[in-house]
């Protein structure tokens, strides 16, 4: 346990940034998902559409902090595949 006030700060701190990260990281992984549902389905209009705001979701996980941005990009390139059917 922290022992001095600015230790004490750090620990909320961290706290509330792991929670805000929980639930960034969270909503990346279900919208990755509804892309890779729309995929099996053959929905290329849907798939599209919901690899688009994935795309916009992981790259405001980088403005956060969350991601570095050569993690997002790795996991936005390989999304894009998917939805365009090219193999990986």
């Amino acid at each position: 346990m922290a022992n001095n006030l600015s230790a004490i700060k750090r620990q909320k701190q961290s706290e509330k940034k792991r929670l805000r990260n929980k639930m960034i990281k969270s909503r990346i992984k279900t919208s990755a998902r509804m892309v890779r549902e729309a995929i099996v389905d053959k929905n290329s209009e849907v798939a599209l559409k919901n690899f688009e705001e994935f795309k916009s979701l992981v790259d405001r996980a980088v403005i956060k902090g969350v991601y570095h941005k050569n993690n997002a990009a790795r996991k936005k390139s390989r999304m894009y595949r998917l939805v365009m059917g090219i193999k990986v």
